[in-house]
C-alpha cells in the first residue's frame, strides 16, 4: 500500500516545490553591452592620446631621452612665437575661406538634383576631387601654379595679366593652397546636400507648390530646414579640415616660403619631428584640439537651440 501511493507523494511534492527562476540580463546593461567594443577602441585611438598629449605638453622630451618637468613653459614660449601667430592667423584665414565649401556645394547639389540626360557622367565628375589623394592634389595644382609651364600663368596671359610665382609669394601663397583644398572639400559637401535632397518630404513640397511657394522661400523655408542635418556635418566637418589642414601645406610648399604658410599642424609637425620637441609640439597639438572643441560645441549648441 505504501508502495502504490510513494508515486503520487513524490508527483505532489513535485508540484508544491517554487520554480527554479533563471536570472536575466538587466536590460539597462544592453546597450553598453554592444557599445562595449566601440567604447574600447574609441578609449584606446582617441581619449588616450588626447590625454596623453596633454600631460606630455607640461615636459620637455626629444622623444628619446628623460623627460623634463617644465609646467607651462612649452605654453609660455607658444605665445611668444611669432610662428605660432603667423600659423594661427593662416588657420582662421583657412577656416573663413574654407565655410565657402557648403553653400558652393548646395548649389551644385541643387543643380545636379534633377532627371536629365547624361546627369550621372556630370555627378561622377563633380564626385571625382573627393576621391582623390590630397597628396596628388597638391601635386596637381603644384604644376598648375608653376610659373613657368602652370596652366594658371598661361590662362593670366591671354588675359593680359602678369605671371605670378603664386607659391613663391609671401602675400598670396596661403591663398593658393585654400583654393587647392576646397576643390575636393566643395565635392565632399556636394555629396551630402545631394544625399539629403534625396530624402525630402515630398508632401510638404507638395503642399508648399499649393501655397505657390517657389524659388527662394521654397529653398529657405521648406529644403533648407530639411537639409539641417547634412548642414550640420558639412559644417562641421569643413571647420576641422580648415584647422588641421596639413598635407597640402606639407605637399606643396612645407610651410614656405619662409614660413610665411605654415599652420598649426604643420607647426606641430615640424617641431616635433624635425627639432624633436615632443612636449612642445604636444602644446601646439593641445591650442589646436582646444579651438575645434570650442567652435564645434558652440556651433552644436546653437543647432540644439534652434532646434528645440
Amino acid at each position: 500500500m505504501q508502495d502504490q501511493n510513494t508515486p503520487t507523494l513524490r508527483a505532489n511534492q513535485l508540484r508544491d516545490k517554487p520554480p527554479i527562476t533563471r536570472r536575466r540580463f538587466p536590460k539597462q546593461l544592453t546597450p553598453w553591452l554592444f557599445m562595449a567594443p566601440a567604447l574600447l577602441l574609441f578609449s584606446l585611438y582617441v581619449l588616450y592620446p588626447i590625454i596623453s598629449s596633454f600631460i606630455l605638453s607640461f615636459y620637455n622630451w626629444d622623444g628619446m631621452g628623460d623627460k623634463v618637468w617644465v609646467g607651462f613653459g612649452n605654453y609660455v614660449e607658444l605665445f611668444d612665437s611669432e610662428t605660432f601667430w603667423i600659423a594661427l592667423k593662416n588657420n582662421i584665414i583657412w577656416m573663413l575661406l574654407f565655410m565657402l565649401a557648403p553653400p558652393i556645394g548646395l548649389a551644385i547639389a541643387l543643380f545636379l538634383n534633377q532627371e536629365v540626360r547624361g546627369i550621372r557622367l556630370v555627378k561622377a565628375l563633380f564626385f571625382f576631387p573627393f576621391v582623390i589623394s590630397q597628396v596628388v592634389i597638391g601635386l596637381v595644382f603644384t604644376w598648375f601654379y608653376d610659373p613657368n609651364l602652370g596652366l594658371l600663368n598661361s590662362i593670366l596671359e591671354v588675359f593680359g595679366i602678369q605671371t605670378i610665382a603664386l607659391l613663391s609669394s609671401e602675400e598670396y601663397v596661403t591663398y593658393g593652397i585654400i583654393a587647392a583644398g576646397l576643390w575636393p572639400q566643395i565635392a565632399y559637401c556636394m555629396i551630402l546636400y545631394l544625399t539629403g535632397l534625396n530624402s525630402l518630404s515630398p508632401d510638404q513640397i507638395e503642399a508648399a507648390r499649393l501655397d505657390r511657394a517657389k524659388g527662394l522661400k521654397m529653398l529657405r523655408y521648406i529644403i533648407l530646414p530639411q537639409l539641417s542635418p547634412a548642414t550640420f556635418i558639412a559644417v562641421v566637418v569643413t571647420v576641422i579640415g580648415a584647422l588641421r589642414s596639413f598635407d597640402l601645406v606639407a605637399t606643396m610648399t612645407a610651410g614656405g616660403p619662409w614660413g610665411s604658410s605654415t599652420v598649426l599642424a604643420y607647426m606641430m609637425y615640424e617641431e616635433s619631428i624635425f627639432n624633436y620637441r615632443m612636449g612642445y609640439g604636444a602644446a601646439v597639438a593641445v591650442v589646436l584640439f582646444l579651438i575645434m572643441a570650442v567652435y564645434i560645441a558652440y556651433f552644436l549648441t546653437r543647432m540644439l537651440r534652434s532646434e528645440s
